[in-house]
């Protein structure tokens, strides 16, 4: 579904990924693992056309994203969950979500998704008519997760969801992603909580310092000697 090819990618003369290489098949969760600074937040960036690439090339099912504009990504079927969730804190959950179905194919699916979107979140449809600003952090995320998932996407990128929530938060919103992902939507998560990451994802790849170091099926990486001596603490 989703490949990138040798990419390279940064911030005016700062170079954040040297050669990246993946693939995200359809259907599958996938996991970018790695510490701060790796240049997890760039990758998915790099997808979503946030920034230029400075060489390589990023498709989606076989289409090249080079010419597409940012707003349009969307479009091709990718939504994107922001590091620090970036909900609008004044308009209410549900007012949220309906920003998530903009796209004319969404709206008019509008209240089926957001039907689906409570099943998944009950806590927000008790929210429903509560001011994101003032939600707890779990529930902003899950008000973030739900908002990107009105657009009906094919493909869905979580840029550190566990960012600031307690433990027993991120266990739930892991589950949450793990079902998201049997329900359908391909997901791309970046995550520095690899412990966590690594119990719901079929995959994962290792990025340190903007290069892919290792890649495997969760289960390769989780018995991996390197990384749980490096990232677990065993």
């Amino acid at each position: 579904m989703l490949a990138l090819t040798d990419v390279c990618a940064g911030y005016g003369t700062f170079q954040a990924l040297f050669g990246v290489s993946l693939e995200v098949r359809a259907g599958e969760s996938v996991a970018v693992i790695g510490p701060n600074g790796a240049g997890k937040t760039t990758l998915l960036r790099a997808i979503s056309k946030l920034i230029n690439l400075g060489a390589g090339e990023v498709t989606m099912q076989g289409r090249s994203l080079k010419h597409v504009a940012p707003h349009e990504v969307i479009a091709n079927g990718i939504a994107q969950v922001p590091e620090n969730r970036r909900l609008f804190p004044r308009l209410t959950v549900e007012e949220n979500l309906r920003m998530g179905s903009f796209l004319l194919s969404a709206r008019k699916k509008h209240q089926q998704q957001r039907d689906h979107v409570f099943d998944l979140f009950p806590r927000l449809k008790e929210r429903r008519a509560q001011l994101a600003g003032t939600l707890s952090g779990g529930e902003q995320q899950m008000c973030a997760i739900g908002r990107a998932l009105m657009s009906r996407p094919k493909l869905l990128l979580l840029d550190e969801p566990s960012a600031g929530l307690a433990p027993v938060i991120v266990q739930s919103i892991m589950q949450m992603v793990k079902k998201i992902c049997a329900e359908g939507t391909t997901v791309l998560i970046v995550e520095q909580n690899i412990r966590q990451v690594l119990k719901v994802v079929d995959r994962a790849y290792l990025l340190e310092t903007g290069r892919i170091k290792t890649s495997g099926s969760s289960a390769e990486l989780l018995a991996s000697d390197e990384i749980r001596k490096a990232y677990l603490g065993l």
